[in-house]
């Protein structure tokens, strides 16, 4: 039996990953893909990142808190990012 992970009722964010991880192997058009791992957390980490940080308006403690991650990570992740 194969267990679903739901995110706020439903998986929208795994299809979404899963639906670009499509494309992308369409995309390569036979090539052999490398480093999809770090390239798919770098992509989605920038992505949550920004967007929470949009949402917090900018406080870096907010957003430490709505990621559940210490301040000093967070902006650790927002400088690798070149996130403000």
């Amino acid at each position: 039996m194969k267990r679903t992970v739901r995110l706020n009722g439903t998986n929208e964010i795994g299809r979404s990953v899963e639906k670009s991880l499509e494309d992308y192997f369409r995309r390569l058009d036979g090539e052999i893909p490398h480093g999809i791992y770090d390239m798919v957390i770098a992509n989605v980490e920038r992505s949550l990142l920004a967007t929470i940080m949009h949402r917090a308006g900018g406080n870096q403690t907010q957003a430490a808190d709505m990621l559940g991650l210490n301040r000093n990570t967070l902006r650790t992740k927002l400088g690798k990012y070149g996130i403000r």
